[in-house]
């Protein structure tokens, strides 16, 4: 069960949460959704809306459900490291992540999250850009992309926060 807060309520540090908790990205719908573990993410303001930057790699399968659809979440669990072992390590392309992690999808707001998680960040898509090499002033970070496998930038409106009631 959640209670709904905006997004200036939510409790705690959200850099600390997303460096130190990591969280699922998830996307999709009944007819099919994925998710994956990410620890890499922005929070703030930009365009007169609260909103976040999900980072994805463009061999994630997840990336084919954001690509796909208007809406993704962002979802927390606390120290569930379990949750993350198997989304950050296996592919819904060959598994089932739901039925492994133990996971309960809930479908709603034109979209997928998970009735475990503590805290839900339901965004809608407002800018997908790829990161381009050329466009890094400091090139320590391209340490990162041995395989150019630059991540795509997503930026997504906060339209709904949910917390665990």
């Amino acid at each position: 069960m959640f209670k709904e807060i905006s997004a200036k309520e939510i409790d705690g540090n959200l850099i600390k949460a997303i460096a130190d908790e990591w969280m699922l990205i998830s996307a999709g719908n009944e007819q099919g959704y994925n998710m994956m573990t990410a620890s890499w993410g922005f929070a703030g303001e930009v365009w007169g809306n609260d909103s976040v930057m999900a980072l994805i790699r463009p061999q994630r399968y997840t990336m084919d459900y954001v690509n796909q659809n208007e809406y993704f979440t962002l979802s927390f669990y606390g120290d569930r490291k379990d949750i993350h072992s198997v989304c950050g390590s296996k592919s819904g392309r060959d598994v089932d992540k739901t039925a492994l992690t133990g996971l309960t999808p809930v479908f709603s707001d034109n979209t997928v999250y998970f009735d475990e998680a503590r805290l839900v960040i339901i965004c809608k898509k407002q800018y997908v850009d790829i990161m381009k090499k050329e466009c890094f002033i400091d090139k320590t970070p391209l340490d990162c992309y041995k395989e150019n496998d630059f991540h795509y930038m997503i930026i997504g409106k906060i339209e709904k926060v949910l917390v665990a009631a």
